[in-house]
Formats: C-alpha cells, sequence, structure tokens
C-alpha cells in the first residue's frame, strides 16, 4: 500500500513556503500590534497638548484677573470654569497620574474661584494645582514611546 508522500519528503519540498508563511503571520502580529500601540501613543499626545493649552489659557484667565484686575472682560473667573472642565474631561482619557492632578485643580477651583488676589491664598492653591496638572502631563508626555 501506497499512501503517498511521507511528511519528511513534503515538508522538505515547502520548506520555502512555509517559512514565507511564518514570517507573512508574524509580519501582520507586528505590524498591527505596532499600529495599536502608535494610535495609542498618538491619543496620548493629543489629548496632553489640548490639556496645555486649556491650562494655558485657564493661566491667561488667572493672570487678567489678579494681575490685570480685570475681572468683566478677560478676566471673567467664570470664563476659567471652561477651561477647568475640559482639563477634568480631557485628562480622564489620560494614563497616569494627569485625572487624580486634574480632580485636584477642579476642587480647588470651586473653592477658591472666587477670592482670586494676587498675594492671596486662593491664588497660591489654584496656580500650584495648575502647575500639578502640567507637571503631569508632562511626565506622561516623556514616558510615551
Amino acid at each position: 500500500m501506497n499512501y503517498g508522500v511521507p511528511i519528511r519528503k513534503q515538508l522538505q519540498r515547502n520548506i520555502v513556503a512555509l517559512i514565507s508563511l511564518a514570517v507573512a503571520v508574524t509580519s501582520l502580529g507586528y505590524n498591527t500590534w505596532r499600529n495599536e500601540a502608535s494610535e495609542y501613543n498618538r491619543n496620548q499626545r493629543l489629548i496632553s497638548i489640548e490639556i496645555l493649552r486649556n491650562l494655558g489659557a485657564l493661566q491667561q484667565v488667572i493672570f487678567h484677573n489678579t494681575w490685570d484686575m480685570d475681572t468683566v472682560d478677560k478676566g471673567n473667573p467664570r470664563t476659567g470654569w471652561v477651561h477647568v472642565l475640559a482639563v477634568k474631561d480631557l485628562s480622564a482619557i489620560l494614563d497616569g497620574n494627569v485625572s487624580e492632578s486634574a480632580g485636584r485643580l477642579m476642587t480647588t477651583w470651586e473653592a477658591e474661584w472666587d477670592s482670586l488676589a494676587p498675594d492671596s491664598s486662593s491664588y497660591s492653591d489654584v496656580i500650584d494645582a495648575l502647575e500639578s496638572v502640567r507637571r503631569d502631563t508632562h511626565d506622561l508626555l516623556r514616558e510615551l514611546d
């Protein structure tokens, strides 16, 4: 009885095809993983940049309020709420300590927004909370691939 070509002989004949298949599957897996990691890092960077932009805008509102004594136009502390809420919402998507420090910023702003003055503890508490979010965001950006 002849059962065909032995397995060893079939492997010898098709070794190039089998190696090509293994390389293709491995390459596809690596490429998929790399694309996912790159997309994740892009999203983290984009959100971090938006948070930094909102922190800058909030700091500008604070400076206009406390140093220019403009509580009506550019320094209206109510407009700071928009930036604080945006930072809080965006930080929920990020890794690391950004979400926690954004929560502290929100709590601090909620308690101190209506009593900002250049040499007050309110001013320094808000600026410290803002700088904490900024520092955590920079740390996150440094950790990305």
